[in-house]
């Protein structure tokens, strides 16, 4: 990861050990993930084996794990960093 953006120049890491808090935001999401899929399974799929939600709950959590490492520190940055968005350096379509 740079340590400033390219375009705008914001610090991606304001200070040493800034992004500790994204591990709990990160985890918040997992939860989520586990909440909903649990849920899905349970009215989708009339009340499957343990088996199944372990499997199932454990393959979406992987398969979201990019995607939550990333957004987490997004909002990490944005509600603890001080970054918010500038459209003067968004990109046009």
């Amino acid at each position: 990861m740079p340590a400033q953006c390219p375009v705008c120049g914001q610090a991606f890491e304001p200070e040493v050990g800034f992004y500790w808090g994204a591990m709990y935001i990160s985890y918040g999401f997992s939860t989520l993930i586990v909440a909903v899929v649990g849920l899905l399974l349970y009215f989708l799929g009339h009340d499957p084996a343990v088996w199944v939600y372990v499997g199932v709950v454990a393959a979406a959590v992987l398969v979201f794990t990019p995607l939550m490492f990333r957004y987490a520190r997004a909002v990490m940055l944005y509600a603890f960093g001080g970054a918010s968005f500038d459209p003067r350096y968004s990109r046009p379509a």
